[in-house]
């Protein structure tokens, strides 16, 4: 069955993100802000008992050292930078999981630092042996696209596995990339066309580019965001086309 994440905890202090208790009970996956694009301790605290308030898995979400940009910023940094970071983030969150006796399940990438992985495979290299290091019974999330073989081979080296996540709200390339934000149309914001996309990918095993190229993709699970100005509409509309959580 395919589950339905999204980015949770976003908030920070006193400035608030997303709307993560009107969400949390509608999808199956929180990827939780540990800290360094999004987040405090009090916040990620919150929204690991929110989530298992709701019975959902929660997942590691680390980004950029990036408040300032949310980080959506390429941040150039060594490899050895990005490992390193990497690890410190779900180890915060893992402390707080484990305060709560829970813990996360997988690794999910934010932003700028997802994008980045999906084009250098060095990066990618980077937090995959992050991940190897710290657990490798944690999957690593990644965007589903035409190179996933090449994925899966370093990851089965480094001894983790991967899960393929669609985005339901944002438009692709023709190479299977997510269209950029600074383009118009990058996020969808209408339910109808994206429960239009989700019934395509189920009866198709595709998505369609901007440019309606037909993308064969593997999925397991499904993204929507949370600071969407449409997202609780469309995760409602989503959670409805695809059936109650099991």
């Amino acid at each position: 069955m395919i589950k339905l994440n999204c980015d949770m905890g976003e908030s920070y202090g006193a400035w608030k993100m997303g709307l993560d208790a009107e969400i949390m009970p509608l999808v199956d996956m929180s990827n939780v802000a540990c800290g360094f694009h999004a987040s405090d301790p009090i916040t990620m605290d919150k929204t690991v008992k929110l989530a298992m308030q709701n019975s959902v898995v929660i997942g590691a979400h680390p980004g950029y050292p990036d408040l300032v940009g949310f980080g959506r910023r390429d941040l150039k940094c060594s490899n050895e930078e990005i490992e390193k970071f990497v690890i410190y983030q779900i180890g915060a969150l893992q402390a707080i999981c484990k305060s709560n006796n829970t813990k996360i399940d997988y690794v999910k990438p934010h932003g700028a630092l997802y994008n980045t992985m999906m084009r250098d495979i060095e990066v990618f290299k980077s937090i995959a042996n992050a991940i190897s290091k710290y657990d490798k019974n944690l999957k690593l999330m990644i965007l589903s696209s035409p190179k996933n073989g090449t994925y899966e081979e370093l990851a089965k080296d480094l001894g983790i596995g991967l899960l393929f996540e669609v985005f339901a709200d944002r438009s692709y390339m023709d190479d299977g990339s997510l269209m950029p934000r600074s383009m118009p149309n990058a996020v969808l914001s209408s339910s109808d066309e994206v429960v239009e996309r989700l019934d395509f990918l189920i009866k198709n095993g595709a998505i369609k580019s901007y440019k309606d190229k037909i993308l064969k993709l593997k999925v397991d699970c499904i993204c929507v965001h949370g600071d969407n100005a449409h997202a609780l509409e469309i995760v409602k509309t989503m959670r409805e086309f695809l059936g109650a959580r099991v």
